[in-house]
């Protein structure tokens, strides 16, 4: 039987194939159905405007509610059922309408792990476990690509969506292993220690919105995610268009596995960054290695492009992925509202992320995939501009993050 941490280990893990419902294999997938660039990036852009549209509330009611782990299991159960949908009749209205299911349920997601991860270990070993927690996610996320990579080359992407069944009921099930009684609810929204005499006032997103530290992380990573999330789909798209990605799901596979297996040791490097250097350096770190990958989608089409390309996604998915709940957590240590706040920050992102799929979409139907490529990494020059000029203003993440306990 696995302790609680040991099950929130698991938990990232198998959930890692199910938050994010078929990502780059649901365009590969409606593409093989006749569906344009533009068509595809559209229904993208609707099912994340309604998780954007979500998550800060759902933030909120992390803060707020002691059924943490109900919330990860209801939501696991909505985003199969949603991929089913799609699978089983991909019409523009049906899979528009999964696609706003799936995308509000995996709005819970990241809130809830990060509010029962903050609830066992406290702000002292929040920097070590966001890394572990990290890097579980990524290898649950390439053993899975690679399990859909060779189910899907087999039997056909059908596979695949048996597969992301098979994760979330193992996930479901390593959430019910996480004992209750091991989650402080109070130290998980950021007050002391369960039953001290803190007490949070009532979730006002306009004041946290007024809190400059949070705006600054928010405007980038709204930028950010404008950039990077259509670049790995356009990536699997513009090599099946041009003919030389061979099977399309083995290839969109191979997208998701370089850039897991690069997240993983990347997890565990911000972790100890936060640590020894603070979070700022782990952020502007992610920055860099956005606008590069654009270059180098954009000026090569070679197929073994994705090797470079996914090692850069990698970097900044994997710092990313242990620096934004950090900071949040930091600019907000003591308000009662750290996941609201982390809610609020990726309602920003999912703006920018939502976009992307629109920008992206729409450049390449336009001018070609090289373009949208180009044009991708020409944002996230601007977000790594922000970063830094609002760093200039107010410092964010500066100073270490608390060591874990000895033991």
């Amino acid at each position: 039987m696995l302790n609680s941490i040991g099950a929130l280990n698991a938990l990232n893990f198998f959930m890692a194939d199910v938050r994010d419902g078929l990502g780059p294999f649901l365009g590969v997938f409606l593409q093989g159905k006749g569906w344009s660039p533009a068509e595809i990036g559209l229904v993208m852009t609707i099912g994340g405007l309604a998780g954007m549209l979500a998550t800060a509330p759902l933030g909120a009611l992390v803060d707020a509610t002691r059924a943490k782990r109900a919330m990860l299991v209801a939501a696991a159960g909505v985003i199969i059922a949603a991929s089913i949908v799609n699978y089983a009749a991909p019409h523009f209205t049906i899979t528009t309408l999964a696609q706003v299911a799936s995308g509000i349920a995996a709005a819970a997601v990241a809130p809830a792990i990060a509010g029962i991860t903050l609830g066992l270990v406290g702000q002292e070993g929040f920097a070590h476990q966001l890394g572990r927690n990290e890097a579980y996610n990524h290898g649950g996320n390439a053993t899975a690509a690679c399990l859909s990579g060779a189910l899907g080359y087999l039997f056909g992407i059908g596979a695949v969506f048996a597969l992301m069944t098979a994760m979330a009921v193992a996930a479901i099930a390593a959430t019910a292993m996480i004992r209750s009684g091991d989650i402080d609810h109070a130290r998980a929204r950021g007050l002391g220690a369960e039953g001290s005499a803190q007490h949070a006032e009532p979730t006002s997103f306009l004041a946290l919105m007024r809190s400059m530290p949070l705006l600054i992380l928010g405007v980038t990573l709204m930028l950010f995610h404008m950039a990077n999330a259509a670049m790995l789909p356009l990536l699997g798209q513009a090599m099946v268009a041009r003919g030389t990605a061979g099977d399309a799901s083995a290839y969109t596979a191979a997208t998701v596995i370089v850039a897991q297996l690069t997240m993983v040791p990347m997890a565990v490097l911000a972790a100890r960054l936060a640590v020894s250097r603070g979070y700022w350096i782990v952020f502007v770190l992610a920055l860099v290695a956005l606008p590069i990958r654009g270059l180098l989608a954009g000026a090569v089409t070679h197929p073994f492009i994705l090797v470079p390309v996914q090692v850069l996604d990698g970097v900044g998915a994997g710092l990313l992925g242990v620096a934004v709940p950090g900071l949040v957590a930091r600019i907000l240590s003591g308000t009662g509202h750290i996941n609201a706040g982390l809610g609020t920050v990726m309602t920003m992102q999912g703006v920018g992320a939502a976009l992307s799929a629109t920008i992206g979409g729409y450049v390449a139907e336009r001018l070609g995939y090289g373009a949208s490529f180009l044009a991708l990494g020409s944002i996230a020059i601007l977000a790594l501009a922000v970063w830094l000029i609002g760093n200039s203003l107010v410092a964010i993440g500066r100073e270490p993050s608390p060591r874990p306990a000895p033991g």
